[in-house]
């Protein structure tokens, strides 16, 4: 079993922890907040794949040589925090801190140390002082194509992490003299669209420059010992706060679990010390599959620290300071910690298994269960496009609200990194015809779920469809009484109207130009037996149109 731990049982650098962060730390975080924004920016606007230039999705951090992350923008999700910070360990294993020369930069998407998947590109760049690397910035995006079995690395029937792309162990891929060409080439010619997969790639980089820009203008302002004492006192803050918050845990052991749709289970044993320090025990978790539904352990991680920050002041600053208190335990070669050569690109379905595993044990009578992230890929035959997206479902309802509609409990962002409409139809051979709430989708209870999506994309020209879907066999449950939220489904709609089921994880499915695909998200689950929902709140449903 691999643990994964916060670092716990000594003062962090710099001193004991502090109540506040004083106002020099507070300047610090912004300055480095801000660098990272930049950064992110910088990849978003240099970008070519249509998902990252109009979703904005991209992720931008900084951390230190000890692998801690200090600061992150505003665009980077949970997941990739944790894939960020989990992958620089294994980059400093393959690269010792006395090889890296200014202006050397680094690529991988290992699974299995520390990536997300084949086509989640992790970039680094040292930023050295006296000589040594003493931070690192990070940038990360999900880039179009990276080979594998099916186009934008949808491989839902991937049965090694071969077939689900190429892989990248931690490689030297620019210096200060530029590219390194030959290791350029070997990307492009493994990608179906290679002019995209290196515009992506340059943008990766320009962002990792421009944040070890603005810090190495941050460390001459403030001295390097400034900085250090800066970064070190609101990390200190912030564990401070994340421990005071997780006081509020009653003291013992609670468990859980839940079930993907194929059988699968995830399982937690969450014990709480009552004075600020959680363990997050997988032990009997369900062994990895040769299906890409296994996860990688740094998406693991993330998810748990999904869980548990709702339980927390939500104005909390992410960075070290909240995964210090946490012990994630994590068994090699289970559903959450896969190891070579099964396959990670599955993830979401199981680490949201783990997240409603987290949620349950540390409050049993809380929120029902959400539909989350429902991907798929439409890519052209004849030409080669691609359209990569995913939409959401509803959250649970709570023991005191409704769950929220077409937005989904998902740690990796929300509807605001899903494409608007007008760019997609500009760019690619597609109609997007209809998005829209399911009535009657989210669970029934004393409280509803939040309702799920139909959004209809009509092809102009011939193509394949991919398809990666969970909680669609098995709907989201309800919670203390309360009914599962519809089932979502992906559908084929034929020339003549007429329509018919796609798996829900197909692969590599025709779908001829004029023909449809649909995408039907799941609700969430209803809390609290539905003969006691309001009278005003059911009228106020019907009037809504929620309910039919």
């Amino acid at each position: 079993m691999a643990r994964h731990r916060g670092r716990r049982g000594r003062d962090p650098p710099g001193g004991p922890v502090m109540t506040s962060p004083d106002l020099t730390a507070e300047i610090l975080r912004n300055a480095l907040c801000v660098a990272a924004e930049e950064a992110g920016i910088v990849v978003v606007r240099s970008a070519y794949s249509a998902f990252i230039v109009e979703g904005a999705d991209a992720a931008a951090a900084i951390l230190d040589a000890r692998g801690r992350l200090v600061a992150h923008s505003l665009s980077t999700a949970l997941i990739q925090c944790a894939s960020l910070r989990g992958a620089l360990p294994f980059l400093l294993d393959a690269h010792p801190p006395e090889t890296m020369e200014p202006g050397d930069v680094f690529v991988l998407n290992d699974v299995y140390q520390g990536g997300i998947h084949a086509n989640d590109l992790l970039v680094f760049r040292p930023v050295l002082v006296d000589g040594a690397p003493a931070y690192f910035t990070g940038t990360l995006i999900h880039v179009a194509d990276l080979s594998g079995i099916s186009a934008g690395g949808m491989a839902s029937d991937a049965t090694d992490v071969f077939l689900e792309g190429l892989q990248l162990p931690p490689v030297r891929i620019a210096t200060a003299e530029g590219l390194a060409d030959d290791l350029v080439r070997v990307l492009a010619a493994n990608s179906r669209t290679p002019e995209r997969l290196v515009g992506d790639l340059r943008a990766l980089i320009a962002g990792a420059n421009v944040a070890a820009r603005r810090l190495e203008e941050i460390i001459e302002a403030h001295t390097p010992e400034g900085l250090a004492r800066g970064i070190a006192d609101y990390l200190a803050h912030t564990e401070r706060r994340m421990r005071d918050g997780l006081a509020d845990i009653p003291a013992g052991t609670r468990r859980a679990s839940y079930t993907l749709d194929d059988g699968h289970t995830v399982r937690v044993a969450v014990t709480s010390d009552g004075a600020g320090a959680l363990t997050v025990d997988f032990d009997g978790t369900d062994e990895q599959v040769p299906l890409p539904v296994n996860s990688g352990f740094s998406q693991t991680i993330g998810g748990v620290l999904y869980a548990v920050r709702c339980f927390v002041d939500p104005a909390l600053p992410m960075n070290e300071g909240c995964f210090t208190p946490v012990d994630v335990r994590l068994p090699r070669g289970t559903l959450v910690h896969c190891t070579p050569p099964f396959p990670g690109g599955g993830r979401f379905g199981t680490v949201a298994a783990a997240e409603e595993a987290v949620l349950a044990a540390i409050a049993p009578d809380g929120a029902a269960a959400s539909g989350i992230l429902q991907a798929f890929s439409i890519s052209g035959v004849r030409t080669p496009w691609l359209h990569m997206a995913f939409d959401l479902g509803g959250t649970g309802a709570r023991p005191d609200g409704d769950g929220v509609d077409a937005t989904g409990a998902l740690f990796g962002g929300g509807r605001n990194i899903i494409p608007q409409v007008e760019p997609v139809e500009a760019r690619l051979p597609l109609r997007i015809e209809e998005i829209s709430l399911i009535p009657d989708s989210g669970g029934a209870g004393r409280h509803r779920g939040g309702l799920g999506t139909r959004t209809v994309l009509r092809v102009l020209d011939d193509a394949r469809v991919d398809t990666r879907g969970e909680r669609l066999r098995r709907p989201p449950p309800g919670a203390s009484g309360g009914s599962p939220g519809r089932a979502g489904s992906y559908l084929r709609e034929r020339a003549d109207g007429r329509t018919e089921p796609l798996g829900t994880k197909a692969t590599r499915q025709p779908l001829a130009a004029g023909e449809a695909l649909i995408v039907e998200t799941s609700g969430g689950g209803g809390h609290g037996p539905s003969g006691r929902r309001a009278p005003e709140a059911l009228a106020r449903d019907r009037a809504d149109g929620r309910i039919t």
